[in-house]
């Protein structure tokens, strides 16, 4: 690393203020702080000392998020071999999932880093390293089949109008990674509903054995499939068609563990998720009017992206509510429509997505009303201190 140190010093002058390449300033100053931690530090002023920046909870993020990136792996491999009437192997069925995912996160980093580039240059500021987990989201959050230009126009369309015409990392109103999804959904909605596009080979000629489908829990319920569905326990495990990275609800516990015991996921948001998840659940339980009201409430939890957005998506500390109270009422809310758009509204089977994006938009109205309401508690014991006499 000293031998890299030194030729990163030894070119550094260059890109600085009056070197030939000045005007790839941030770049070089993005790639610089990607492989080293900054030199800079705070000489006077009041600031505050602590050693968790950007950088260290972006990573952070990106580890907690390797279990799904495994795992998914392996189910896309799982999958597609089932497809065709074969018994993979794990490192078989691990492999050809890798070679299927590795150009979706390619694309997704070289659109959405080099959108980013060149917005820092465009304003003059250095590049932050929020895309580092956006990036690995939004393969994690696509059908395996989806095409490698859509899923760059995607990219750019949430990078570009849910991002930077905010202001940049930090400034969005609304969760980047969902943006994208959000984008396919309504432009292209045959590459992200139907039984074909969540198995790789199905949408590519390859020949399926007769009985099998690359339908989701979700679309069958759409459909009125309940005594298809798979078991729970299967669900919970993941071995089922489905996105990347949204299948395995352990996985995406060992990712929350990590989140939580850093301190970089909120767990107020996490478990009011759930809670409203439970609760409407198990109040159309009680209504009952339909097969779909009559589900296990718990069938919910492990069905769909429900799991892989209560951790990672309504738990982005930009999009989402910042007062701890607000972060009960964010995160409950998104846990009640969720359940309640999904089971209500079929042409909308994965209501994660716009239960958080919906609430992404009503954020900050939760945190004004949350503020207004300390300010006259504090007020109006400030006036009952005053009318007694009470110091």
């Amino acid at each position: 690393m000293d031998f890299l140190r030194k030729k990163i010093d030894k070119l550094k002058p260059h890109f600085t203020k009056g070197g030939k390449f000045e005007k790839l300033q941030s770049v070089f100053e993005g790639f610089e702080s990607f492989l080293f931690v900054s030199d800079k530090v705070t000489r006077k002023g009041s600031h505050i000392r602590d050693s968790v920046d950007l950088k260290r909870t972006m990573t952070v993020v990106i580890i907690a998020l390797i279990p799904a990136l495994l795992f998914g792996c392996y189910n896309i491999g799982l999958q597609h071999f089932r497809s065709v009437g074969t018994d993979p192997a794990l490192f078989q069925a691990f492999w050809f999932g890798f070679i299927k995912l590795l150009p979706l996160i390619i694309v997704s980093y070289v659109v959405g880093l080099g959108i980013e580039f060149i917005a820092a240059q465009i304003r003059g500021h250095e590049i932050n390293e929020g895309y580092l987990v956006t990036g690995l989201l939004i393969p994690l959050i696509m059908p395996i089949d989806v095409p490698l230009w859509m899923l760059a126009l995607a990219v750019a369309f949430s990078v570009i109008l849910g991002k930077e015409v905010f202001g940049g990392t930090g400034m969005n109103v609304f969760n980047p990674a969902l943006l994208a999804r959000a984008f396919i959904f309504f432009s292209y909605p045959g590459w992200m509903t139907g039984d074909n596009v969540w198995t790789e080979g199905l949408t590519t000629g390859i020949n399926v054995i007769d009985g099998y489908s690359g339908a989701t829990p979700l679309s069958m319920l759409a459909t009125g499939e309940v005594s298809n569905l798979p078991s729970f326990m299967q669900m919970f495990i993941g071995t089922i068609p489905g996105s990347v990275g949204e299948t395995s609800v352990i996985a995406i516990l060992i990712g929350a563990a990590i989140l939580l015991i850093t301190g970089v996921g909120s767990w107020k948001i996490m478990l009011s998720v759930l809670a409203g998840g439970i609760g409407m659940g198990l109040l159309l339980n009680a209504l009952s009017v339909n097969e779909y009201m009559e589900l296990p409430f718990y069938y919910h939890l492990a069905m769909g992206g429900f799991a892989f957005g209560a951790v990672f998506m309504a738990t982005d500390p930009v999009s989402g509510a910042q007062t701890e109270i607000g972060k009960w009422i964010y995160g409950f809310l998104i846990g009640i429509l969720s359940i309640l758009i999904r089971v209500l509204n079929p042409a909308y089977p994965e209501a994660v997505m716009l239960a958080i994006l919906f609430m992404n938009a009503f954020a900050p109205l939760i945190d004004y009303y949350v503020v207004q309401s300390n300010i006259k508690r504090r007020l109006k014991r400030a006036k009952v201190t005053l009318n007694t006499g009470v110091k």
